[in-house]
């Protein structure tokens, strides 16, 4: 999968429910033996299914990296106000 550009998070909190839509209406897919290029139709659903779990996986991933590191900046703002540390 190809390296994706920042996502604030309201647009990836919105780009994860769409692709969890898509992945649903692609389990919810009945192959139909019967026509022509259904193997073809049935590869292709199954290939776009895993792409768009590893896509919401990786959004996911980047979206907790993004409030630990948030979190992290939040806490040296904290406790810096010139004097040691709790605990210390």
């Amino acid at each position: 999968m190809s390296e994706h550009q920042p996502v604030n998070p309201a647009d990836r909190d919105r780009i994860i429910d769409v692709l969890g839509e898509l992945v649903d209406a692609l389990d919810r897919r009945v192959p139909h033996v019967e026509r022509i290029g259904e193997n073809d139709i049935a590869e292709d659903a199954a290939a776009l299914r895993r792409q768009a779990k590893q896509r919401i996986e990786a959004l996911r991933t980047a979206g907790v990296g993004e409030r630990v590191r948030d979190a992290e900046r939040s806490s040296a703002v904290m406790t810096d106000d010139g004097g040691p540390a709790v605990g210390d």
